[in-house]
């Protein structure tokens, strides 16, 4: 069931010690809460958001050359460029 927190009359809660633990967060570490379908979420912010979402889809790109890709889009914008002159 996870562990039992009392929310205080300035609205804070304390977390756990072992979900502390179990995220690497202390004193003074932000955290973001979401709240989706009645349910918060509380995990711990990314220090670097451009490292937190490096390599985020890279199955989506697999097998794709990059400049093939980039050739392709751009022959492709100019035909549709010179169907409409």
């Amino acid at each position: 069931m996870g562990s039992i927190v009392r929310v205080s009359r300035k609205h804070q809660v304390v977390v756990p010690r072992e979900a502390r633990e179990a995220l690497g967060v202390g004193a003074g570490d932000e955290l973001v809460v979401e709240v989706e379908k009645g349910k918060v979420m509380i995990k711990p912010r990314p220090r670097s958001y451009a490292r937190h979402m490096l390599g985020l889809h890279k199955d989506v790109w697999k097998g794709v050359k990059p400049d093939e890709y980039v050739r392709k889009e751009r022959e492709s914008w100019a035909r549709e460029a010179s169907s409409k002159a």
